[in-house]
């Protein structure tokens, strides 16, 4: 059975180890985070193994990164020394937001295989979207065993590097948004004389289902809302409301200036 080392157990590594919990176990996960309040919390949830982080870049198959991107360079300064110490195979698998691969290469200063990640929050509920990308050094055995340790986590979706910072602002940053505009939903039923709590279960769940209906069906959205809108019904005088508050607009400028500072993090 592979190990699997997380280096950070924050809101992000803490959901992947969990989902890999599941698939490899407990007595194969191995966590470090310069919290220890936070590695102590999680082993302790879990019954994972705490280890320093020396310890999981020299033993473990995979290695997750789970740091800001701001630190990555530190920790590699402390680590790529450890790494080229190994004589063992293992692969490298980032979620440092912006940070290329190459990039990545050349601060663990050893050719290694590297899969660079990006998960998003709802993967804490095995619902997340995953986006993944390699370098050549990285086989198939490889992309299979992160794939398997990674199955409860949410759908995963291969797709190129240069593509994925922007899909990183869809998928990463888009909980926000969608949080955003749930909550919304839910003011408006209780400005309308609804309980709190049902209108926050009625917005949930509708976009929950509107969601699903987008996957199962495959059909566009645009279609699919012009379903729903009856000829001078309801919905079409709250879709002109949206519209009038530039509602898909501002909507496209949130994910293109979150793409803008992605790339700006990564530099």
């Amino acid at each position: 059975m592979k190990t699997i080392g997380f280096i950070g157990c924050g809101n992000m590594g803490g959901a992947l180890a969990r989902a890999a919990l599941k698939s490899v176990g407990a007595e194969n996960i191995f966590v470090y985070d310069i919290d220890t309040k936070k590695s102590k919390a999680f082993a302790d949830e879990t019954d994972v193994n705490i280890a320093d982080a020396e310890y999981i870049v020299l033993n473990c198959d995979y290695i997750f990164l789970g740091v800001k991107p701001q630190m990555l360079k530190s920790l590699f300064e402390k680590l790529a020394p450890v790494l080229e110490e190994r004589t063992t195979d293992f692969t490298l698998v980032s979620m440092a937001a912006g940070v290329s691969i190459s990039s990545l290469q050349q601060m663990a200063q050893v050719d290694c295989p590297i899969i660079r990640i990006m998960p998003n929050m709802p993967a804490s509920v095995g619902e997340g979207m995953i986006l993944y990308t390699v370098n050549d050094f990285v086989s198939k055995e490889d992309i299979d065993g992160f794939l398997d340790s990674m199955k409860f986590a949410g759908l995963l979706d291969r797709i190129d590097e240069d593509k994925i910072d922007a899909a990183s602002c869809v998928s990463g940053c888009g909980p926000a948004f969608v949080f955003m505009f749930c909550e919304a939903l839910a003011d408006g039923a209780v400005e309308c004389g609804l309980p709190r709590d049902k209108a926050l279960l009625y917005a949930a769940q509708t976009l929950t289902g509107a969601a699903q209906m987008l996957i199962k069906t495959g059909e566009h959205p645009g279609k699919l809302k012009d379903a729903v809108c009856s000829p001078a019904g309801s919905t079409i005088e709250g879709v002109k409301a949206l519209e009038s508050g530039a509602f898909r607009a501002t909507t496209m400028d949130a994910v293109r200036k979150a793409y803008i500072r992605t790339l700006e993090l990564g530099k």
